[in-house]
Formats: structure tokens, C-alpha cells, sequence
């Protein structure tokens, strides 16, 4: 029992923590982003299984850890307001080619990074830009607008 007690607060500590690091850098993780949540996944399997190295207790742990997630996806995709709550809501970046510098701020995306994702899209500038969305697994959508339409036409 006290494996499941460890492994839950432990989730919920790495959920908070990868909420704080920003919905962008989830989209796409740098190297240094994912050495660090491999070293953080090995530092929570010693603190929450302690001495017990046996296979049950790690079972007991990764299975604890597999029901919350699929217990939150659940949740997410069952209610709304609870998808608002836990992954956040869309956020405006971009709205008629100017930049929400501070929404941007807020959710850790550089202008290098809003540029980049938009080059990606087929966008040169941001004036081609109508609106930029960060969605909420961290992927940004962009729309174009009625000038850059026609240029794709």
C-alpha cells in the first residue's frame, strides 16, 4: 500500500511539474528537456519503490502510474470542464499578424520558436499570420490570412 501512496503523489508532483514547463515544450522536447525527465523518472522509481527491488513492487508502481493516466484521459475526454482545468485551454498567440507577446510570455514560446513552427506551416512573416493557436498538447495551428489564402489558390 504504501508503493500506491508514493506512486500517486509522485504522479501528481511530475503532472505539476511538466505543466510548469510549458504546453510548447511538450509539443517537442529538447535533448536537455528529455534527460532530464528520463533522470527525474529514475530518481521517482527509487523514491517511491525505497528498498523493495522486487518485480511486484515495480509492477505495483508502474501499474499504479498507468491507471492515473488513463484515469486523467478519461476525465479529459469525458469532461470538458475538467479538460479546461487539467491540460488548460487554447491559447492565442497571433491574432491579424501581431504577436501576444505577453500570452507568449505566459506559455514559454519564443518569437524563434512561434516563427520557426510558422516557416513549418508555409508562413514567411508574421503579417501572413490571421491567428496563431497553441493548442493543448503543445502543437501550434495556424491560419492564414485572406492575402496568403489567395497565394495558395
Amino acid at each position: 500500500m504504501e508503493i500506491i501512496i508514493k506512486a500517486v503523489i509522485a504522479f501528481f508532483v511530475l503532472w505539476l511539474l511538466t505543466k510548469a514547463t510549458g504546453r510548447a515544450t511538450l509539443g517537442e522536447l529538447s535533448s536537455f528537456d528529455l534527460l532530464l525527465f528520463i533522470c527525474m523518472g529514475d530518481l521517482i522509481q527509487q523514491a517511491i519503490t525505497g528498498e523493495d527491488r522486487t518485480l511486484t513492487g515495480g509492477l505495483v508502481a508502474v501499474g499504479t502510474f498507468a491507471l492515473l493516466a488513463v484515469g486523467f484521459n478519461f476525465v479529459v475526454s469525458h469532461w470538458p470542464k475538467a479538460s479546461k482545468a487539467l491540460e488548460g485551454p487554447p491559447v492565442v498567440l497571433v491574432s491579424d499578424g501581431v504577436a501576444h507577446t505577453r500570452a507568449m510570455r505566459h506559455q514559454r514560446v519564443s518569437a524563434a520558436e512561434l516563427l520557426s513552427a510558422g516557416r513549418q506551416s508555409g508562413f514567411e512573416k508574421m503579417s501572413d499570420i490571421r491567428l496563431a493557436v497553441l493548442e493543448q498538447d503543445g502543437k501550434i495551428s495556424f491560419f492564414a490570412t485572406e492575402a496568403k489564402e489567395a497565394d495558395r489558390a
